[in-house]
């Protein structure tokens, strides 16, 4: 088991089911994506450029991803508050979880295909 799978069967309910049921609809609408764990948290990455994150933090799980800006759809959704660069959508429970916000945001993510880390770094010289 990879690391970032056991970060998520780790949790404790209701995280766990959270971040399984994400997982579960990320790799349905992105199958090639790799689940990989950087700075200790699951990061999904298509064609090596991050596509999206999963984080639990206090009482939420965090579905995060970049680019808000060239994603107009369920805006009212997002949560960015204190972020520069980085987006989510945020579920206390299983049933908050609004499938098709986020088989849009994986599409759009994979159509925009850029890393979002390079941006960042250019954007701060």
């Amino acid at each position: 088991m990879n690391p970032a799978e056991a970060y998520i069967l780790k949790q404790d309910e209701p995280f766990k089911s959270i971040l399984l049921q994400l997982q579960t609809i990320i790799e349905a609408i992105v199958p090639e994506a790799e689940l990989l764990y950087k700075w200790r948290i699951p990061f999904y990455y298509y064609n090596g450029i991050p596509l999206c994150f999963l984080n639990q933090s206090k009482d939420y799980v965090d579905f995060a991803f970049w680019h808000r800006d060239q994603l107009p759809k369920y805006t009212e959704l997002f949560v960015s508050t204190n972020r520069k660069t980085v987006t989510s959508l945020r579920f206390k429970t299983v049933a908050d979880i609004k499938d098709d916000a986020i088989v849009y945001v994986l599409h759009r993510q994979l159509e925009i295909n850029t890393n979002p880390f390079k941006l960042i770094r250019k954007s701060k010289s």
